[in-house]
């Protein structure tokens, strides 16, 4: 069942959503790779082993980020196509996608499995506490526009009776 052009429902706002996480995900993987792994040169995906290793990792890595953005992506051009994008959601799920990805990335490969720390040979603490905060901030962001574009989410203000 498809949404009328121009409306709003509940499936419309998930698929939104759900595309915007998609593509968040991915953003947050280009960019993890992107900045940390190739320019900065600080890890790799995975340095518990050579640097042949790590590279290949890497490219395992910036894959899974590119299938993530064009999933995202071409749910969007869908969405689009049927005018049943709600903005709100999609925007909500960007920062969804990414903070959950830098939350996952810093706390379960970091610390829990050891595959790679951010940057070797400094004092972690301040890099681990500015990557985590950053990524709970970005799932409280989006949780709240994903919330406020759901059908029905908006208070609907009433004049209260003699006031």
């Amino acid at each position: 069942m498809s949404a009328q052009p121009g409306s709003t429902n509940r499936g419309s706002t998930r698929r939104s959503t759900t595309s915007g996480v998609l593509a968040g995900i991915g953003l947050a993987a280009f960019v993890d790779e992107t900045v940390f792994h190739q320019l900065l040169h600080w890890h790799h995906f995975y340095d518990r082993s050579t640097t042949d290793a790590g590279l290949v990792s890497d490219g395992l890595f910036h894959a899974f980020g590119f299938v993530a953005v064009v999933s995202g992506l071409f749910l969007l051009a869908d969405l689009r196509r049927r005018d049943a994008l709600v903005t709100g959601g999609w925007v909500g799920g960007l920062l969804l996608g990414a903070g959950a990805f830098q939350l996952y990335d810093g706390l379960v490969q970091h610390k829990v499995f050891g595959l790679h720390q951010i940057r070797y040979g400094v004092d972690l603490v301040a890099y681990d506490v500015t990557w985590n905060v950053v990524a709970v901030v970005l799932l409280l962001v989006g949780a709240v526009l994903t919330r406020r574009s759901r059908p029905g989410s908006r208070p609907v203000r009433t004049a209260q009776a003699g006031a």
